[in-house]
């Protein structure tokens, strides 16, 4: 290993390191990566996208991924509320409404202490999950679709680096970086990004004529305000959606080119959205968020207070087929070593059950999926007590989960980023990867 002089961060970090006692697990090699081993950091990964289902509202992980003792809502008694069934990692069981992962589950890592301090409000928990920090004031920062798309950019041309299948939201959004590194969102699979399409009164002409009288506009404000910055983002959002609405990337959408077959084992629009994400993988995106909060399916979508747990199985259901025929697909495709797919959401649920039969927020310990990507695949990592709802052993913090979704992307978790052009900020707030994936 080649010596390198001690820098004065360096050597901070490594004190601070000490003060907390974790110079014996924590290695900060000379590059200033950060491992969360005390073995040599190997090489980090080689996945090449992701694809990160959101389970927006809260997924409870003892009714998923985490399964305890069966719990009975009638008599308050705490617990799970469906039976567990076993899985392809031995020793592991999940729910029994998740049968199509089960049988390959070997193929995902099951993390199931991830942990954070947001309780009651889910868009600071959504915040939380998707930039890595708390809401601050004074700093938006990114999420972790346009870091990906920042540090990567697409993997081919005429296609967008980060995909939101979903509504739009500022947690998902560039932040500090600009509206470069922002996503193209799609409202559903039918219509697809029809915005990029000229109308069609508007002949390539009349686009020139229209893109003259903007350049005259564009030297008006210069003149007037000098700065040209957002004028630049602007600039560069326009050049973009232009190239997308380019052949290569439009044909992504005609999903009825799939298989008929294989268009059913997906599901309904949900799987529908993971199909197009493999289709998009495929094209060259780097980062792809997929929402799954129908809310009509039970009437909560996964917010399961009072009657939405009713009918949650339909909900976890929907999560099976889709997720496991995207897993398959991109198997078959020899895509899934090569794509890593997150399953994540804001917080868990407690054991307890609410006056209306469902249940309240827990973000004390809950339950995050990764899949393919590359990783040591079929572990489960760390253990929660008798009802989900404390950590027995081997907590895992937001940060260093994201620190493990970027060292498989080949991302340095620990290299600054810089808000407002000169204030230093490392891509995670001092995450470190979980070293048994690797």
């Amino acid at each position: 290993m080649k010596d390198n002089p001690t820098t004065r961060r360096a050597f901070l970090a490594r004190a601070g390191a000490a003060g907390l006692g974790l110079a014996s697990s924590t290695l900060i090699a000379p590059d200033r990566r950060v491992w969360a081993s005390p073995e040599p950091a190997p090489t980090s990964g080689k996945a090449e996208h992701c694809i990160m289902i959101w389970l927006g509202g809260g997924a409870c992980h003892i009714d998923t991924w985490d399964p305890k003792r069966r719990g009975d809502p009638k008599v308050k008694r705490a617990g799970s509320y469906y039976d567990p069934i076993a899985t392809a990692i031995p020793g592991t069981e999940v729910c029994e409404h998740l049968p199509r992962c089960a049988a390959l589950l070997d193929r995902f890592n099951v993390i199931r202490t991830v942990h954070h301090d947001v309780v009651d409000e889910h868009a600071a928990a959504t915040n939380r999950m998707h930039t890595g920090r708390p809401t601050s004031g004074t700093v938006l920062y990114p999420s972790i679709g346009s870091v990906v798309a920042q540090q990567r950019g697409a993997a081919g041309d005429g296609v967008p680096a980060y995909v939101l299948i979903g509504y739009p939201n500022v947690t998902r959004g560039p932040g500090f970086l600009g509206a470069k590194h922002g996503y193209v969102y799609l409202l559903d699979t039918h219509s697809g990004p029809s915005g990029f399409s000229l109308p069609p009164d508007v002949s390539p002409e009349r686009q020139t004529r229209r893109e003259r009288l903007l350049e005259q506009v564009r030297r008006g404000y210069l003149t007037r305000h000098g700065d040209g910055k957002t004028l630049r983002n602007y600039d560069e959002s326009v050049a973009g959606a232009l190239r997308l609405a380019g052949p290569q990337f439009m044909n992504v959408f005609q999903l009825d080119a799939e298989p008929a077959e294989l268009r059913r084992s997906y599901g309904g629009e949900f799987g529908q959205r993971c199909l197009l994400s493999r289709r998009l993988i495929q094209s060259g995106v780097r980062f792809i968020e997929v929402s799954h909060n129908l809310n009509f399916i039970n009437g909560t979508g996964w917010d399961t207070h009072n009657d939405g747990q009713l009918n949650q199985h339909l909900l976890i259901r929907e999560l099976d087929d889709a997720l496991s025929a995207l897993v398959l697909d991109l198997e078959q495709h020899r895509l899934l070593d090569k794509t890593l797919v997150v399953v994540a959401t804001e917080f868990g649920r407690p054991a307890q059950f609410d006056g209306g039969g469902g249940r309240g927020h827990h973000a004390k310990a809950f339950s995050i999926v990764l899949a393919g990507g590359g990783l040591q695949n079929g572990k489960t990592i760390g253990q929660t007590d008798e009802l989900g709802m404390n950590i027995v052993s081997r907590p895992v913090s937001v940060p260093d989960l994201h620190a493990t979704i970027y060292w498989a992307l080949g991302i340095d978790p620990a290299e600054e980023l810089y808000a407002d052009g000169d204030r230093p900020v490392p891509i995670t707030d001092r995450g470190r990867p979980i070293g048994e994936l690797f």
